[in-house]
């Protein structure tokens, strides 16, 4: 070959390299590639999971088991085995922030979905259900373009017990009934539940998974990770930091909000991940939390891996200073239950802890075992993926029509209408000329809130807006969300002058709320409100005002001010959350979101954030928090969210009397507490013989009293005899969203287990049901239930 002819190969065969690239990367690598490498017996899709397991452990030296305890888990090459990261996220859709997952491929974007608190606005179970179910899809596919991996950590359902915690949006928010039923639907969606795929199941392999997934219910089409238990919602604030803060939390607290929704997540959601939290509970880490880890293995049935918050291992030694050197954080984090450290802590010093004899090699073996046997149920060890059961999805499904109708119907029953005065809203479109938007949110491309990915078509609230009025104009009278200075507000008040109407976006972004970062105030940020009121004060008719952010604000001048007609909280309402609050604006939809948290008024600033207690203790001025215990003003409550139409309650059926003994094998009269019979005010619960007898169910009329259909969350609260310390003033125990014609009634069903929506934590936190009169309660609807031996 010439010279010239060696340089033009050589300069062609260095431009097609980039497309070779491209085609390896589309497809993931994977264990167990016949025909040579699938004779190993965890290559045997015929043998049971747990067998596989223990093979493939049995099979690796020492350094090999350690180089599995990280995220980033080496390959085997001698198995064939390649590398692994377990590090995904996919809160709301999927998301940059996990190594696993890229977007420099053939899929550039995901669907981004609203964030998750306004999502939970929504009180839709069913809806929580598509998104999971959305978002797994797409993670499947872009996981057979090698993409992102398979294991994925979310959801975030920790409590949003103060207002100020940074990471309150990623969360369901602050009722534990509400976080325990959404983690159920998200985790049944993004794992499987009822997946219906397009297209046939591909080869036999796909064929014997869909065959082994029914016998034994461990397949697994994603794996979803509920995290971060326990009692984790403080970030930064004064002196304290979540690498090191010692939650102090009460077993009655503990019991009856802080761990329903990790209980119902693996008890019902049947999760394959939990992810313990940085910071310590009662003085322990909680990833060295044994007792923690075992109740939900031997009580809730847990069936998968635990992995640590990412370098939570490290802050046992480093930040907690529980443990005497890294060896002994490493020993009391295995021994504990932890199978898997984000970082490399343990890759660092696992070693070193045999060797000094605080970790034996089967404490590894048990982790490993607990990981491998999820990966064979996401089928990583079943050959080929292009031929098992999701091979058919692809970067087709990603980005969807239909996934993204399914984001603008999230942000349209998430939005919050929290005031609308003489029914300023809706607009009619028909009737204005021109309109002005003001906020330096407004025109920014997508609000997604944290973990976040790139969006599919993202369009900032002016675009939404300018669909129904051409004649729109814009000024962001701030600079930025911090607002430290007023220079902009000139502009923002002339435009406002010349407009029929003006709406001004205010409130958060993750300037002032994310990981690793807690508010100070609940007022909004810097100059905001001056420009609020800046416009208000210039204009002769009233204004909309549109709040942004995960956490609660105190805006009571804006709820007391006749200037300001409306008030829509729109959250991070993700790629298509511009179109929704248009649609909602000039009536296209009538909103019917209720705010998952209370919002508090700045005084409660002054309620130090690392006091973990629920109740309120009259005696040393502190007010308690959330619905059920906070005794303050409330500048907005949990469950508020007005309709562009009403709505009246009645009850058609519920029943009168609970009678425990007549209910039959549900309690025996030695079970009765020993005191006099006249004196026996409650049950223990764990005394019950059966709780599935004494369920019934409330059956509910609602009436559309006005002129306009809409969708309406139908809330069933309870308030139980004060019997005991620390009782809820009232706690929600069902909800149904329904939809409703003008002038017409619905009727909808909500089933009460008395067993746990009758029943409240003691002080030794076991769980009772009082005796007596027990109220049900729709808004003003009040039904008597009286629970008798």
């Amino acid at each position: 070959m010439s010279t010239e002819w060696r340089f033009l190969f050589i300069c062609l065969f260095l431009q097609l390299l980039p497309l070779f690239s491209i085609s390896e990367s589309t497809h993931p690598q994977f264990p167990c590639m016949p025909p040579t490498n699938s004779d190993y017996p965890f290559c045997n899709t015929s043998l049971p999971i747990s067998t596989r397991a223990q093979s493939l452990v049995s099979l690796l030296t020492l350094s090999e088991k350690i180089q599995q305890l990280s995220d980033e888990a080496a390959a085997i090459p001698r198995l064939s085995i390649p590398a692994y990261e377990w590090w995904s996220e996919s809160l709301h859709g999927i998301a940059t922030n996990g190594p696993g997952v890229s977007f420099n491929g053939t899929v550039s974007a995901a669907t981004s979905f609203p964030q998750v608190l306004l999502t939970a606005a929504s009180f839709n179970r069913s809806l929580w259900f598509s998104i999971g179910s959305a978002i797994a899809v797409e993670a499947r596919a872009m996981y057979n373009v090698g993409q992102a991996g398979l294991t994925f950590w979310a959801p975030n359902i920790n409590i949003f017990r103060d207002p100020r915690w940074g990471r309150g949006q990623e969360t369901p928010g602050e009722d534990p009934m509400v976080a325990s039923a959404y983690a159920v639907e998200f985790v049944r969606g993004f794992q499987g539940g009822n997946w219906k795929g397009g297209g046939e199941i591909r080869g036999a392999v796909g064929k014997k998974r869909l065959l082994r997934g029914d016998r034994d219910g461990d397949g697994l089409m994603l794996s979803a990770c509920c995290k971060h238990l326990t009692a984790y919602d403080l970030e930064k604030w004064g002196n304290f930091s979540r690498y090191s803060f010692d939650a102090v939390v009460s077993n009655q607290d503990l019991e009856d909000t802080y761990q329903p929704p990790f209980r119902s997540c693996v008890q019902q959601g049947k999760a394959s991940c939990l992810m313990c939290s940085y910071n310590r509970v009662n003085g322990v880490p909680a990833c060295a939390r044994q007792d923690l880890f075992q109740k939900a293995k031997t009580e809730w049935g847990f069936k998968g891996y635990i992995t640590s918050d990412c370098d939570a291992v490290a802050t046992v030694y480093e930040y907690q200073h529980y443990a005497n050197s890294p060896e002994d954080a490493v020993a009391d984090v295995l021994k504990a239950g932890t199978d898997i450290n984000c970082g490399s802590y343990m890759l660092r010093h696992t070693q070193s802890a045999i060797d000094k004899g605080k970790v034996k090699e089967e404490d590894i073996d048990r982790a490993l075992f607990n990981l491998f046997s999820v990966q064979m149920r996401l089928g990583l060890f079943d050959g080929d993926p292009a031929n098992g059961l999701y091979g058919n999805l692809g970067p087709k499904d990603v980005c969807t029509k239909e996934h993204r109708t399914l984001a603008l119907e999230a942000a349209r029953q998430g939005i919050v209408l929290l005031k609308n005065d003489k029914k300023f809203l809706p607009l009619d479109k028909s009737r204005i000329s021109s309109l002005a938007i003001i906020g330096p949110q407004a025109d920014q491309p997508f609000l997604g809130g944290g973990y976040t990915g790139i969006p599919c078509k993202p369009e900032s609230l002016v675009e939404g807006l300018k669909t129904y009025v051409e004649k729109t104009s814009f000024a962001a009278g701030c600079v930025d969300v911090p607002c430290l200075s007023d220079t902009g507000f000139d502009e923002a008040v002339s435009i406002a002058r010349k407009a029929d109407i003006v709406v001004v976006v205010a409130g958060l972004d993750l300037s002032q709320e994310t990981e690793d970062h807690d508010r100070v105030s609940l007022l909004l940020p810097g100059k905001q409100m001056a420009l609020i009121s800046s416009v208000a004060s210039a204009i002769q008719k009233p204004l909309v005002l549109v709040l942004t952010g995960g956490g609660p604000l105190d805006v009571s001048f804006a709820e007391q001010d006749p200037r300001i007609a409306s008030i829509l909280w729109i959250g991070y309402p993700g790629e298509a959350g511009a179109k929704a609050l248009a649609e909602i604006i000039f009536g296209d939809f009538n909103p019917g979101g209720r705010l998952p948290m209370t919002w508090y008024p700045e005084s409660f600033t002054r309620v130090p954030m690392n006091d973990m207690n629920m109740r309120a203790d009259p005696y040393r001025g502190y007010p308690g928090r959330t619905y059920r215990f906070y005794i303050g003003h409330r500048v907005y409550g949990f469950g508020q969210g007005l309709s562009y139409t009403n709505f009246a309650y009645q009850f058609v059926s519920a029943p009168n009397k609970l009678n425990l003994l007549r209910s039959r094998d549900t309690v025996s009269s030695k079970n009765i507490p020993r005191q006099r019979r006249e004196e026996v005010n409650y049950i223990h619960i764990e005394e019950l013989n059966t709780c599935n007898s004494l369920r019934f169910h409330v059956e509910v009329s609602v009436t559309n009293v006005g002129d306009m259909d809409g969708s309406h969350v139908v809330m069933l609260f309870s308030r139980v005899p004060k019997i005991v310390k620390g009782t809820p003033e009232k706690q929600l125990i069902g909800f149904s969203r329904v939809h409703t014609v003008s002038r017409r009634s619905t009727e909808t069903s909500i089933m009460v287990d008395p067993c746990e929506h009758f029943s409240i934590a003691n002080e030794q936190g076991k769980r009772i049901m009082p005796l007596g009169d027990h109220t049900i309660m729709l808004g003003d609807v009040v039904h008597s239930v009286s629970v008798e031996i």
